[in-house]
């Protein structure tokens, strides 16, 4: 299915190919934890930038491979490029303007990343 999504002042819109039930983790790290991040990760292929690039700014930590990008007008972090998989692409699932079927939610240990990335290594590769 293709979902359209957006930041909140609409400046930043894409689409993104996703069965109709989703899983996504809900991470405890320091960042996911304070914005409220809900993780799809999906390859990059499945991702299409429809407006915005412009209006998107990068934010990077600790070891730079993730690319944490947000919309420099409204603030909205809608998708970055994350470390687990810098291959693809973590769609926040709370920006998507239609919402799957169904979601699962997974709780992921963030805190604990070095000992949990590996878990999440097979998102980003196609099926």
């Amino acid at each position: 299915m293709k979902y359209r999504g957006s930041c909140h002042c609409q400046a930043i819109q894409f689409e993104v190919d996703a069965p109709a039930h989703i899983e996504v983790e809900d991470c405890n790290c320091s960042i996911c934890n304070k914005v409220g991040f809900l993780h799809l990760i999906v390859p990059l292929s499945a991702f299409t930038l429809l407006k915005g690039e412009e209006s998107l700014s990068t934010y990077t930590f600790n070891t730079g491979i993730a690319k944490h990008t947000f919309c420099k007008h409204c603030g909205i972090k809608p998708f970055y490029t994350p470390r687990s998989n810098p291959d693809g692409i973590d769609i926040n699932v709370r920006c998507l303007d239609t919402q799957p079927e169904s979601i699962n939610i997974v709780k992921f240990d963030g805190q604990n990343w070095e000992q949990n990335a590996q878990s999440l290594a097979h998102k980003s590769k196609q099926i």
